[in-house]
């Protein structure tokens, strides 16, 4: 790679990505801390150990030209596939999941992939050659290379993961020329067809989350005590926080996945209500620059994949977060670049390696 191109790598929000990473460290080195020991829990230590292997993704990413990789994005996608058909063969369950492979020094969730190659082979179908989606036939092309990732994660069961593989095919989608009746239309026939889906698409644990959601005091030591503790963790750390490992509900595990899917909420307790405008702008800083290097891409391909990136990880930050604040179904899904989790770390970083590699070859031919 030429040397001039370093010159124009996007520095500031690299340095937010890595600050996030950080402050998810931090966060997690606290609420996994062990009285008995003196020491962090082993979650701290395995994310610890992602960080190495998701930067060396994120800086192959940046080397290679995105260009390069979305010629290449079908081959990337059949080995997404073949992964994701290979976790259901030989997987490893856990908690009712099949989500994960053993690779001998720890484990792979390659859902969490999925959305990468996702976003490269829709962003080369709608992007390049001037193609785009603006008749129902060139939309479904879309939704055909979706729907064997989504139907495989959906069968693990992971819905969460599964949904937020929508986000970028809608993203692409939209720059493509997507005509927003069809949006329109597509959300009344999903309202029809909610009975059919509550009734034969949605698995026991999945119809509990959302009437817990409607009311989690109907089972307040059961299905409702997640909703319930999030919310008393929030509010109970005030305007400055309770301080670093100062936190009770997180440390003393009256919150459950605390290090994973409700990091916000233990950041909100240690840190409080100025810790979490911090936070928020962070994120919102990494969001604006990540659409400022689509705006500037040299081409359509670089500009779709961005979107469809950031569609991706816009959607689940606010699910997350208004999950924590008990304004949405309480779902499997981590707070991208914080919550626990090597897989999702790695892919995150990764992503953000295409989104630094399109900024950075805006000037080249």
């Amino acid at each position: 790679m030429e040397r001039r191109l370093w010159q124009h790598l996007d520095r500031p929000l690299l340095l937010a990505v890595l600050a996030l990473t950080g402050v998810g460290l931090a966060t997690i080195y606290s609420v996994t801390w062990n009285l008995a020991t003196g020491a962090p829990g082993a979650e701290f230590w395995r994310q610890v150990y992602a960080v190495p292997v998701g930067l060396v993704a994120l800086v192959a990413l940046v080397l290679v030209d995105y260009r390069i990789l979305a010629q290449r994005s079908p081959l990337l996608y059949v080995a997404m596939i073949l992964a994701l058909v290979a976790v259901m063969a030989f997987g490893v369950e856990a908690k009712g999941s099949r989500r994960w492979v053993n690779l001998g020094v720890g484990s792979l969730q390659p859902s969490e992939f999925a959305r990468l190659a996702l976003a490269l082979i829709l962003a080369m179908a709608y992007g390049d050659a001037r193609r785009g989606a603006r008749s129902m036939g060139e939309l479904l092309v879309g939704a055909l290379v979706l729907a064997p990732a989504f139907i495989l994660i959906f069968l693990q069961p992971d819905l969460g993961t599964a949904s937020m593989l929508l986000p970028v095919y809608f993203g692409i989608a939209y720059m493509a020329g997507l005509r927003m009746r069809w949006v329109v239309g597509a959300v009344v026939v999903a309202a029809l067809l909610s009975p059919v889906v509550w009734t034969y698409g949605l698995q026991d644990y999945q119809k509990g989350r959302v009437m817990t959601f409607l009311d989690p005091y109907q089972d307040p030591k059961g299905a409702g005590y997640q909703q319930i503790q999030a919310r008393v963790t929030v509010g109970s750390g005030g305007l400055l926080g309770k301080g670093f490992r100062q936190g009770t509900q997180g440390a003393y595990r009256f919150l459950p996945e605390g290090h994973n899917d409700f990091v916000f909420a233990v950041l909100a307790e240690e840190q409080g209500f100025v810790g979490v405008i911090v936070v928020l702008g962070l994120y919102l800083f990494v969001i604006w620059r990540s659409l400022e290097a689509a705006r500037l891409a040299r081409d359509r391909v670089g500009a779709f994949l961005v979107v469809g990136l950031v569609s991706w990880f816009l959607c689940q930050v606010v699910y997350n977060i208004t999950m924590q604040a008990g304004l949405v179904p309480v779902k499997g899904l981590t707070l991208p670049l914080m919550s626990y989790g090597g897989s999702s770390l790695v892919a995150t970083l990764a992503g953000f390696g295409l989104i630094l590699n399109v900024r950075m070859r805006r000037f080249t031919n």
